[in-house]
């Protein structure tokens, strides 16, 4: 209760400094993000170091690549292009409204909740909050507990590129948490898993805020039938690797011809092999983040298994309890009821799931929840645009993983249970910011000729006209 209190304080303090003043202009937008892009540098080792801490192991290249460098290349070019986005839309009033000026304005919201999650605390804290200070609004961070020494790091860049009244940071366990999304902010964007999302979006819903919800659901990964298989694991790989396959956007199974799992198998294990010589001793792979989530990919591994299902590990050894690494593990013959078939795996496991015709395939995606991506690896024209046309997503990668996320001028959100709302670039900007109609007129208005009495002729020969 003392904490909840101590949240809506903050909430109350950021509320009155915006209302001081609400319109932020072009230089004071530029000058904060300026001074973000400073600190970001500052602390750019700081920050591998503390998220090397909180992992236990994780790679600074995997680090500097997937949480740092997109924050960078976001800045450049939301610095680049916001000039042209605060500008107001000139529309077309019509026939019926003119004569008269009509325009759409974007203005700042107020105050930005952010609940960022632990799998890249730098990139999902600093991503969301670099379109909530284009927008010209004002923002609170919720950072993870799951991530402590990366926090105490944060803390510290952000208070070196903000005032207090312009962003504050909050830490807290999952209760703090709860406290946190039931705040009245004037919008709240929360990443995390789909089973709190729809938590989250219960508590704003007695407050009516508006939400953005980035959550994630099961990727799934189709192999066209005449892809090459060492090309296929090429690109599915390095996707399911990197931060040992903790991520919202990983590679969640496969889809792949029957008959071909055999020669996946041979294949991703000779291209991890390349990639990650050292196995687990591999300083480029990354530790589970935790022992919480490392039994959990443990329960469900052996929980599979026993129900017949066949793991094929991509070396030897494959696991370490102590430090709680995990290596690939790839599995066939798996059942429907097993945890790994129903939930996000958000880990280094990988279902394969054959199929006999395209046809069986799309739809079986099209049987399940609507995911946060979907990859196709296919040189087929073809294939490509059925695969576009006849699945839903967020976003869809052909012969490529991850990387539509980096996308900087792109929209980057989920649809039904893996998200809701948009950000990156423009579009974030535009979530970020409420989109106001301004109609101009003069000394003379024509809705003069349509206010009562209606009995007149002209009136009712002008709404006949006008409704023909």
């Amino acid at each position: 209760m003392e904490q909840a209190m101590h949240f809506a304080t903050q909430l109350d303090r950021l509320k009155s400094a915006y209302q001081a003043a609400p319109a932020p202009s072009l230089a004071k937008r530029l000058a904060r993000l300026t001074r973000l892009e400073q600190a970001l540098r500052t602390h750019k080792e700081a920050l591998c170091q503390a998220l090397t801490q909180d992992y236990g192991k994780r790679s600074r290249a995997d680090s500097l690549l997937a949480d740092i460098l997109p924050c960078l290349t976001q800045l450049k070019h939301v610095r680049r292009h916001l000039k042209k986005w605060m500008a107001p839309s000139r529309r077309h009033p019509g026939l019926l409204l003119t004569p008269a000026r009509l325009d759409v304005i974007y203005q700042p919201l107020g105050v930005v909740g952010i609940v960022v999650p632990w799998n890249f605390p730098v990139m999902l804290s600093l991503g969301p909050l670099i379109g909530v200070i284009a927008a010209g609004n004002r923002a609170m961070l919720k950072l993870s507990e799951f991530t402590p020494a990366t926090n105490a790091v944060l803390i510290q860049l952000l208070s070196d590129a903000f005032e207090p009244d312009e962003v504050v940071v909050c830490e807290g366990d999952a209760q703090q948490g709860a406290a946190f999304c039931a705040l009245p902010f004037d919008h709240l964007i929360f990443t995390g898993s789909t089973s709190i999302g729809r938590q989250v979006m219960a508590s704003a819903a007695r407050q009516l805020t508006p939400l953005t919800l980035e959550l994630g659901g099961k990727s799934p990964c189709l192999i066209g039938p005449e892809m090459p298989m060492s090309l296929a694991v090429e690109r599915i790989l390095y996707g399911k690797s990197l931060n040992a396959g903790q991520v919202c956007v990983a590679p969640d199974y496969v889809l792949l011809p029957k008959g071909e799992e055999g020669a996946f198998i041979q294949a991703y294990r000779e291209r991890f092999e390349r990639l990650y010589p050292q196995g687990l001793a591999s300083d480029d792979y990354a530790s589970i983040i935790n022992p919480r989530q490392y039994q959990r990919l443990i329960d469900w591994l052996e929980e599979a298994v026993a129900a017949g299902a066949q793991a094929h590990p991509c070396a030897t050894p494959a696991r370490d309890d102590e430090r709680h690494r995990l290596l690939p593990h790839l599995l066939t013959e798996l059942p429907d009821h097993c945890q790994l078939m129903r939930e996000e795996i958000f880990g280094p496991l990988l279902p394969l799931i054959p199929y006999e015709s395209l046809d069986e395939a799309i739809a079986y995606i099209q049987a399940r929840p609507r995911p946060l991506a979907l990859y196709l690896m296919s040189l087929d024209p073809a294939l490509q645009a059925r695969v576009i046309r006849e699945t839903h997503s967020g976003g869809v990668a052909i012969n490529e993983t991850l990387q539509q996320v980096a996308a900087d001028d792109a929209p980057f959100g989920g649809i039904g249970p893996s998200g809701m709302g948009h950000y990156h670039g423009r579009e974030g900007f535009l979530t970020f910011s409420k989109a106001k109609t301004v109609l101009r007129r003069g000394r003379w208005s024509p809705g003069t000729l349509l206010q009562p009495p209606y009995d007149r002729w002209y009136k009712k020969l002008l709404l006949s006209w006008l409704t023909r």
